[in-house]
């Protein structure tokens, strides 16, 4: 009895690792157990342009957590970023991590809390989508595929 009712739970549980792996790939909001990501984008380049920003909603449902690290196939380096006053002089730095509170939402956002894609491999052109890994601590790893808004559309792409 222990064992069916064992399989029939791996059962379940394997077909939703691979609806929710389909519905990443489909969708632009990815969840996974305790992380949700909406509104994912960043925005086209131009050629030798090396860095660009990406943005996105990050829901937590779960613990709290953190957004530890990111990469991309797109740039040789991602980094999470915050803008902040310093004075009167608004000021960017890297932040080893972005703390993510149970049950909450951060925004990464122009002017606030961003990734920073440097060392751009290619342009990044409106329309494309880029790849991108991020690293929870707990949550572990979430594949996004983030949209390239056109140069100068602060919004998400509408279809």
């Amino acid at each position: 009895m222990k064992t069916k009712l064992l399989l029939t739970i791996c059962t379940v549980t394997g077909m939703a690792l691979v609806g929710s792996a389909w519905a990443q790939n489909v969708s632009k909001t990815v969840t996974t157990n305790a992380i949700k990501i909406e509104d994912a984008y960043t925005r086209a380049t131009v050629p030798g342009q090396q860095v660009a920003g990406g943005f996105m909603k990050i829901e937590n449902k779960g613990a709290a957590d953190q957004l530890v690290s990111a990469s991309s196939s797109v740039a040789g380096e991602v980094q999470l970023h915050e803008m902040a006053m310093d004075g009167n002089v608004m000021k960017m730095r890297q932040v080893k991590d972005i703390p993510l509170p149970a049950g909450s939402a951060v925004e990464l956002k122009p002017g606030g809390l961003h990734l920073m894609f440097i060392n751009i491999k290619a342009p990044l052109t409106a329309g494309e989508t880029v790849p991108v890994k991020l690293k929870f601590a707990k949550a572990g790893e979430v594949e996004v595929k983030m949209p390239v808004n056109a140069m100068g559309n602060p919004g998400v792409m509408k279809h």
